[in-house]
């Protein structure tokens, strides 16, 4: 059972179902942490399974929701959408809010060990273990998860998944941070969070993990062609060349003349509706 009930802070009525936000205190991150949940209509009658986002840096758990346009054929599936927030608020760690790519809106997914944002800077633990214990036992979930992301929120749904094999039905990204332990944004998060021993910096890193994954779910990736950061931080030619080393189903689609924006996830936000769906049973 969870220390606290989440606090409801907004309800919206879509497509027959109901877009609400919660607060709730994190025993992960020690804050007060929000996320956004989307149920769908078949929620009101039945429990239905989850695909958990994670959205990019300098992100909030609203962006999906006001601009992936996912509710419609949410609804129609069935599935519940939970968007977390991308760090912890409210702490005030010296340089916390100095850049866009660390700290503030930019907690990579990862727990960190380095003073002082091992405090608080566990979104790994919230993301994996805290948020979906507390989703199933106050709403009317079940315990069959997917997830998904975009960006920093790609290489996060990407290490979720392969580190917990069993946990998630399915996992798929747009634009992801695909090999963090050789990109600026990477190397600036893991060496911030976790220290300079780039060794331990594997245990965060999608092609690194791909290795010795014990279980093989297949990995959808879309990636727009004129993403402005394609070539210095995505690299998703590494996580093709991973996947083909290794054995591991990659089903990467490159599509021309898209950027990173939310116009993009927004065009192909349906298939990996539907990639999850039949996942998930629904």
């Amino acid at each position: 059972m969870s220390d606290t009930t989440p606090e409801l802070i907004a309800s919206n009525k879509c497509f027959d179902g109901w877009l609400k936000r919660y607060k709730h205190q994190s025993s992960s991150t020690g804050t007060e942490m929000i996320f956004a949940i989307y149920l769908p209509p078949q929620a009101q009658s039945q429990s239905v399974p989850v695909l958990y986002w994670l959205s990019g840096l300098t992100c909030t758990d609203e962006n999906f929701m006001q601009k992936a346009g996912a509710q419609r054929l949410a609804s129609e599936l069935g599935i519940a959408i939970v968007c977390p927030d991308t760090s912890p608020r409210g702490t005030d760690h010296p340089g916390e809010h100095d850049s866009y790519d660390f700290g503030s809106a930019a907690g990579f997914y990862v727990n960190a060990t380095e003073a002082p944002w091992s405090e608080n800077y566990r979104m790994y633990d919230y993301v994996v273990d805290e948020l979906p214990a507390l989703i199933e036992e106050h709403f009317p979930v079940t315990d069959k998860r997917s997830i998904s992301g975009h960006s920093m929120g790609g290489h996060g749904a990407l290490i979720c998944a392969l580190k917990n094999p069993g946990r998630y039905q399915s996992v798929s990204a747009f634009a992801p941070i695909s090999n963090p332990i050789n990109c600026p944004w990477g190397e600036k998060a893991l060496a911030g969070y976790l220290g300079n021993d780039r060794e331990s910096w594997k245990a965060w890193d999608s092609c690194e993990l791909i290795a010795s994954a014990s279980e093989r779910l297949p990995l959808l990736v879309d990636q727009g062609e004129a993403d402005d950061f394609l070539a210095e931080q995505l690299k998703p030619e590494a996580l093709k060349q991973a996947c083909e080393e290794n054995g591991h189903p990659l089903e990467l689609r490159l599509q021309p003349g898209y950027d990173h924006s939310y116009f993009f996830i927004a065009s192909f936000i349906d298939d990996h509706l539907r990639h999850h769906a039949k996942a998930l049973g629904a």
